[in-house]
């Protein structure tokens, strides 16, 4: 009995260690720009309203999240985050997209490609080839975009999870998942400071304990 304590106490130890160790690659690696770290404070505001609203109002969560939360999150990512060599960290950027156990950036063009084809294929099809009921007004409309959105993002938890469990094991997988949900909250409290920062004058964001 004591034995299996110890391995669950041993096994809630590793999933913690590696979910620390995600997330400062995550930071250290991909949040070096203080405009990057404010966006991503705007984004962890908007994601945590989402979360409540889920429990009321999917639609509209989704659209929050996916219109806000995640367009100003990945705007950071894809125009203001250095693409050069990482001279803090030592590493080439091509290093970083090839280790980064998420979605690195040639994989969020095909999700926010995705993202941007949903609206469009529901103006065009608004019953989805007879798969649902047409929307009678552009609330209608809007709430059939942010169901999508909605099926999109836990479509592409779902799919790296997958890929994250072939190509190396379901813990890492697990842990990502765990990292993705629990993103808005870590980033709230990494990057709270960073908009003050930047209305300063500031650049570059320091780098901050894990």
């Amino acid at each position: 009995m004591r034995r299996l304590h110890f391995a669950a106490e041993s096994g809630q130890a590793g999933f913690r260690a590696q979910l620390a160790e995600q997330r400062w690659d995550d930071h250290r690696f991909y949040h070096q720009s203080l405009l990057n770290q404010s966006l991503h404070f705007v984004s962890a505001c908007t994601f945590l309203i989402a979360y409540v609203l889920l429990f009321t109002d999917p639609a509209l969560a989704s659209l929050l999240a996916w219109g806000v939360a995640m367009t100003s999150r990945q705007a950071g990512h894809f125009f203001f985050e250095p693409k050069g060599f990482d001279e803090k960290n030592q590493v080439s950027h091509a290093y970083k997209e090839e280790v980064k156990v998420g979605y690195n950036l040639a994989r969020k063009y095909v999700l926010m490609g995705a993202w941007g084809a949903a609206p469009l294929l529901l103006w065009l099809q608004p019953d989805l080839f007879g798969m649902i009921q047409a929307p009678h007004d552009f609330e209608g409309y809007l709430r059939h975009v942010g169901i999508a959105w909605l099926m999109l993002g836990l479509l592409a938890i779902a799919l790296r999870v997958a890929q994250l469990t072939v190509a190396r094991d379901f813990e890492t997988g697990l842990v990502w998942a765990v990292k993705i949900v629990t993103d808005p909250f870590n980033d709230f409290r990494l990057y709270r400071s960073a908009p003050a920062q930047l209305v300063k004058g500031r650049r570059a964001g320091d780098q901050l304990a894990a």
